[in-house]
């Protein structure tokens, strides 16, 4: 059994969920989010909090699937009231980046500049050499982040490249056989 799938999900002042068949909506100051679900599990929309409860005539991973909508719930109450925050770092002589419009231009060592459409409801901001993702979807900033990244992923020997913040980069050695002669 879930135990987290137990905990109830308060919703703050301004926001408000609606359930409709399979489809939880919610909406608040930052926009609007929907999920689907499957009949594993039973949400319910009572005195200002999500209850999750699980079907007990669902499939075997019926209790699998209460912990997973629960957070992917609770994770949409969160993003449309306060938001989510991806950062991003860019280490490299040369490399670079600025925001124009609704689009991330990009320095990464490349012959040509790399410019990135940001998808609809994430902005970006650029100070030295972080890039700040802000959105109301946490899969999509994931998404997004993620994709950046891997326009030029962070090499093991000098660091290059674009990484999480919060990511360590295991560094190799360079050549040595010359050294011993």
């Amino acid at each position: 059994m879930s135990r987290l799938g137990k905990l109830p999900i308060i919703l703050p002042a301004g926001v408000s969920a609606v359930l409709n068949g399979c489809v939880l909506t919610v909406k608040g100051p930052k926009g609007e989010l929907q999920q689907d679900f499957t009949a594993d599990v039973l949400p319910q929309i009572e005195e200002g909090q999500i209850i999750v409860a699980v079907n007990e005539k669902g499939s075997k991973n019926a209790g699998a699937m209460w912990g997973l909508y629960r957070t992917l719930f609770a994770n949409m109450v969160e993003g449309v009231s306060t938001g989510f925050i991806r950062k991003l770092e860019i280490n490299g002589v040369g490399y670079r980046a600025n925001v124009s419009g609704n689009t991330l231009n990009m320095a990464l060592g490349f012959s040509h500049p790399v410019v990135f459409p940001l998808p609809v409801g994430i902005t970006a901001t650029v100070e030295g050499n972080i890039i700040t993702l802000n959105g109301y979807d946490k899969k999509l900033i994931g998404e997004t982040a993620a994709r950046i990244r891997k326009i030029r992923k962070p090499e093991p020997y000098k660091g290059k490249g674009v990484k999480y913040l919060e990511e360590v980069i295991r560094r190799k050695a360079g050549k040595s056989a010359a050294k011993g002669k």
